[in-house]
């Protein structure tokens, strides 16, 4: 059995080894095409943000017609609808109406014009570089996923006062899942084909609440350092079981937290609740019976080893009571003994025949014979 000085260094080096590998993933050519790419769009209000998604849910990155051309090479394809955002109406102010409107401003803001933008789905021309470039969602399948997110679902809901629930993945805005602080709940798209990435992401939304609920200490952190911190977990939970989700979490986070030091002061943070998900999913798979202890060949151990791991099961098969699993530890005791004599008969029958002028006892039977 791993120690725990060795389990707390892999966890560790989960949360290490993810660090590195965002990093290195922000210094690529192509993730700083991406940000310059980002860079040439607006930033919008929450208002406009608002009027974007109730005019076209799917709409992922929008321009007007000319920026289209000018800055993406793209022209708008003939007979789209535009979506209409406010654009602020802003006049100089004479001293009078300063004086009205009690402010030292030279501007102010007089009122609103609704301005056409289309999304990218309305426009053709070249290629514009997006997250989706980044992040590729079918992740490597990997065997017993699904019952470990069922049992870690089970868990959440009669261990923990989180509610996990499941809806369709069209209702979800694209996502795949979300937390909700107010009523604690964690949501997740029940019908996502990858079960690799359905368990990723209750990884991922599990970290939310644990790191960004309404008592959480990091509640108040920007969505950047939320985004990277819930991804990161859910990369090392992942890595833990032996599925990498590299191609999807690395690029995920890179492309929130385009700052590097928003990447190390968000990864920093992270290391209790990564500690707290492995240590929950080592327990679940050995319930589930997915996880075995890490057999010993009995042979590459030591005598010392051998001893101890003797000991060891002694003291365990006292303290069974499941007459199964006591009959189990008597096994594994009996291969553990059988292979002490084995090697006790092998040292004896080594030393004799180094030593052939020792004379050697005679057997109780041959003693017994000449009686």
């Amino acid at each position: 059995m791993p120690s725990k000085a060795d389990v707390k260094a892999w966890k560790a080096q989960l949360v290490a080894q993810a660090e590195q590998q965002i990093l290195k993933l922000t210094d690529s050519d192509q993730f700083k095409k991406y940000l310059n790419t980002l860079a040439k769009f607006h930033h919008y209000s929450a208002r406009n943000i608002d009027l974007i998604y109730a005019q076209n849910p799917q709409a992922t990155q929008v321009a007007g017609f000319k920026q289209w051309q000018t800055a993406f090479n793209r022209t708008v394809n003939r007979g789209e609808k535009a979506i209409r955002i406010a654009a602020p109406i802003i006049k100089k102010l004479t001293p009078a109406e300063r004086k009205r409107l009690d402010t030292t401003d030279e501007r102010a803001i007089v009122g609103y014009r609704y301005l056409p933008v289309f999304d990218v789905s309305q426009t053709s021309g070249e290629p514009v570089l997006s997250a989706k470039d980044f992040v590729k969602e079918n992740l490597a399948d990997h065997q017993n996923v699904t019952s470990l997110y069922n049992a870690f679902k089970d868990y959440l809901n009669q261990q923990t006062d989180l509610k996990v629930s499941e809806v369709p993945l069209a209702t979800l805005n694209g996502a795949k899942g979300y937390f909700q602080p107010n009523t604690n709940e964690i949501v997740i798209g029940g019908d996502e084909p990858d079960n690799a990435l359905k368990l990723k992401t209750l990884y991922h939304e599990y970290a939310h609440s644990q790191l960004h609920g309404l008592k959480s200490a990091f509640k108040d952190r920007p969505r950047a350092y939320q985004e990277t911190q819930a991804e990161a977990v859910a990369y090392v939970a992942m890595q833990n079981i032996g599925v990498d989700t590299g191609n999807y979490s690395l690029g995920y986070v890179a492309t929130w937290a385009k700052d590097k030091a928003v990447i190390h002061s968000a990864l920093s943070e992270i290391q209790q609740v990564s500690n707290k998900v492995i240590e929950l999913s080592d327990g679940l798979t050995k319930q589930l019976g997915l996880q075995k202890e890490p057999e010993h060949d009995l042979k590459k151990l030591s005598a010392q080893e051998l001893n101890k791991s003797y000991q060891g099961l002694q003291q365990q098969i006292q303290q069974a009571r499941n007459p199964q699993q006591k009959s189990e530890l008597q096994n594994k005791l009996n291969d553990i003994h059988h292979e002490i004599s084995n090697r006790t008969q092998k040292q004896l029958q080594a030393f004799a025949e180094q030593n052939p002028s020792i004379k050697q006892p005679k057997s109780e039977l041959d003693q017994s014979l000449k009686r």
